[in-house]
């Protein structure tokens, strides 16, 4: 189940310290975008799982997602597929029709096995590769 908020939830911040900071040694995991991003979480029973955030961006209609988070014990059971889904269905009601994202390289198969496609070059952000990917809704 997943539940969305207008502000950064004590269980989005664990859950991005977690797997962010603690498994993959980021540093600077919280900005300025957590206080203007939807923020979902999902549970599952009744435990926060995973997280995500979104955002609107200067074009109308184009929308960015990031901050994909599932804690270590909840992995292999396609909750990151689901809550991907999830924030893509709550865009697509806020008039969505777009979406950016920053992917780590490790997990661009993932977002192109939900429809992303990669644009440009890689990236580093903090150590890390990265590139940037989107998806017409």
């Amino acid at each position: 189940m997943v539940k969305c908020f207008d502000s950064l939830t004590e269980a989005a911040k664990q859950i991005r310290e977690e797997v962010f900071v603690e498994e993959q040694g980021f540093q600077k995991e919280f900005d300025e975008t957590d206080s203007k991003a939807v923020h979902l979480v999902w549970y599952e029973a009744g435990e926060a799982a995973a997280t995500c955030r979104h955002y609107a961006g200067e074009e109308k209609g184009v929308y960015w997602l990031g901050r994909l988070a599932v804690r270590k014990r909840f992995r292999g059971r396609q909750i990151g597929g689901k809550l991907l889904f999830a924030a893509e269905e709550e865009i697509r009601r806020a008039g969505g029709i777009r979406i950016h994202l920053s992917s780590q390289v490790r997990a661009k198969e993932f977002y192109v096995n939900c429809g992303y496609h990669a644009l440009g070059e890689e990236y580093k952000d903090e150590y890390c590769p990265h590139v940037e990917m989107m998806k017409e809704l």
